[in-house]
């Protein structure tokens, strides 16, 4: 399907309720409709058109329009084309109809949208709090221009603070609760299990403890080109994922591309960092087994390509290299047998692990038929990466919407039909492979020519928009960017892959066993963010009490003082 004839068929069917349309940029549709039809609109996208759910961005326009905007953005990709379907609505009064109803995926981002822009997502099956803290006050929502950067709203007392809502258990059952800290998490997460006995009947969960207002900071006080540098700190693993995503958003949105030599540059990047985080995930998830011996090979293999990666960037991990036009740094010809001799070794040790996991009777059955996720269901709520292909969806941004190289050097979409925990291991397994052959035929075809582009223009118009999907290891990640005045976006809208993947986690945990919960849970690689927020819990009483920043800063210097003094 071409734009033209979407365009041309939702017109047929929504008349005079589609208020404008735009297409700033080939297969980039932004479709403007009335609010009253927004949830209809939607279903369309979804049923009529296979398009597939991606994220939910609001945008402040009070100033400019007395409105706020509300865009649900979507992918069509057979069609490499993007849809935003916007719904504008007052703002003295925001609301609007929820679509989470018929599209279960956009759940979490209609709450979040409810959290930070204080829009009302009526309709909503969930309508707790998802982002905010429980202290927060109620009536300040910190995405809105009139809250400004830095700001530190007063929080309530012990006498105005409520408990978060948390899920009754069902009848008959007992609840285990799982964090914020535990063992398994590097990063806090609350899961509540409901269990008759070993079995998991429901759960409910609570994250965001460490949200860091990234989006904030970029609407309000970084330039177009300092962002990048803050998108790669966004996850400590996908870093160079995020500020090329970044980049090639802002880059569309401007209305050019990089040169073709930083497009093969970024490429090889992410594919190293594919392989980082492939051989990094493998381990942790043979630790969650207790098979240690599958941890400390993955990351023996793993340390030659951080020292490639160093010798490349000059970092370990946070590379440095993406700005708004290019990059930073060359990959020169000499550089060429350093990085084929690490690709090729680790291929070699990995062809030899892979046979020894497959043939593996232990691993086979504490994985095969275990974290059940049936593809009907993984496409519903929208899941990416491993954990959509591990279900046997053909979905991967590399392919469907290319970026960087993947137009000129494709790459081969793994996918497996097991629906469970053994599927998106193997599915792992086999896309490390495969990133080492796109990294020898992206080296074997790059061009010569520039690493940064001439056409940057100096004057960058309002409200001008870009959107772009990376491929991350763990699933697709999205930017998106609306430009504004004075050097910098109106609104920079990201998501990872994460957020879309943890919304299956309670389908794919029941009826499973109290045991099976952590490697279900390490099967979609979770990447929750650092904390300044924690939760006490008295040992002897069981009493708990949340405190903020504050509070734990002077515990903590409390403590250091009273170590000195002995």
């Amino acid at each position: 399907m071409t734009t033209a004839e979407l365009i041309r068929r939702l017109r047929e069917s929504f008349g005079p309720a589609i208020r404008s349309v735009a297409e700033p940029v080939a297969g980039k549709v932004r479709v403007a409709v009335a609010p009253e039809v927004v949830v209809r609109a939607a279903k369309a996208l979804t049923q009529e058109y296979d398009a597939r759910f991606l994220i939910t961005a609001g945008i402040d326009s009070r100033e400019e329009r007395g409105c706020f905007d509300v865009d649900h953005i979507f992918s069509l990709d057979n069609d490499n084309i993007f849809v935003i379907l916007r719904a504008s609505v007052p703002g003295d009064s925001p609301k609007v109809a929820a679509i989470t109803p018929e599209i279960p995926a956009a759940g979490w981002a209609e709450r979040e949208l409810q959290d930070l822009f204080g829009v009302k997502a009526e309709g909503h099956p969930d309508p707790r709090r998802l982002i905010l803290p429980d202290d927060w006050p109620d009536g300040v929502y910190p995405l809105r221009k009139d809250v400004k950067y830095g700001d530190w709203p007063p929080v309530g007392d012990e006498t105005t603070d409520a408990p978060y809502p948390f899920k009754q258990a069902p009848e008959g059952t007992s609840t285990v609760v799982v964090g914020p800290f535990f063992p398994v998490l590097e990063e806090p997460v609350q899961l509540r299990l409901f269990v008759d006995g070993e079995r998991v009947v429901d759960c409910d969960y609570r994250g965001f403890y460490n949200h860091r207002g990234i989006e904030k900071m970029g609407d309000s006080e970084l330039s177009y080109n300092e962002i990048p540098f803050i998108a790669e700190r966004i996850c400590g693993i996908c870093g160079f994922i995020h500020s090329s995503c970044y980049c090639e958003t802002a880059e569309e949105a401007m209305g050019f591309r990089a040169p073709r030599r930083a497009r093969y540059i970024r490429g090889i990047m992410l594919e190293l960092e594919r392989l980082e985080s492939h051989l990094l995930w493998t381990g942790i998830a043979g630790h969650i087994l207790g098979f240690d011996t599958v941890l400390m090979q993955t990351w023996r293999m793993r340390e030659p390509l951080m020292w490639l990666c160093e010798k490349i960037s000059g970092n370990r991990k946070t590379y440095g290299m993406n700005i708004v036009g290019g990059v930073r740094r060359d990959i020169p010809k000499e550089l060429h047998p350093d990085i084929l001799g690490v690709v090729d070794k680790i291929e070699q040790e990995w062809s030899q692990l892979v046979n020894a996991v497959e043939g593996d009777t232990t691993l086979r059955a504490r994985l095969v038929g275990v974290g059940m996720l049936p593809e009907a269901t993984a496409r519903a709520i929208a899941v990416v990466g491993p954990t959509a292909r591990g279900s046997d969806l053909h979905i991967d941004a590399r392919a469907d919407h290319p970026y960087a190289a993947y137009d000129e050097v494709p790459a081969k979409v793994i996918t497996h039909p097991g629906c469970d925990n053994w599927g998106r291991v193997l599915v792992r397994l086999l896309e490390t492979l495969e990133s080492v052959r796109w990294i020898r035929e992206a080296l074997k075809q790059m061009p010569d020519g520039p690493i940064l582009s001439d056409e940057i223009p100096e004057e960058i118009p309002s409200g001008q928009w870009g959107a772009c999907t990376i491929e991350a290891p763990r699933g697709e990640a999205i930017h998106y960017v609306l430009t504004g005045g004075d050097n910098r976006p109106a609104r920079w809208r990201v998501r990872a892959p994460t957020y879309a993947n943890l919304q299956a986690l309670p389908s794919m945990i029941k009826n499973e066993t109290i045991a099976d919960v952590p490697i279900t849970l390490g099967s979609m690689d979770p990447c929750f963010s650092c904390t300044e927020r924690v939760e006490v819990i008295n040992a002897r009483s069981g009493e708990s009490d949340v405190i903020n920043h504050e509070e734990l800063l002077a515990r903590s210097r409390a403590a250091t003082e009273r170590l000195r003094r002995r």
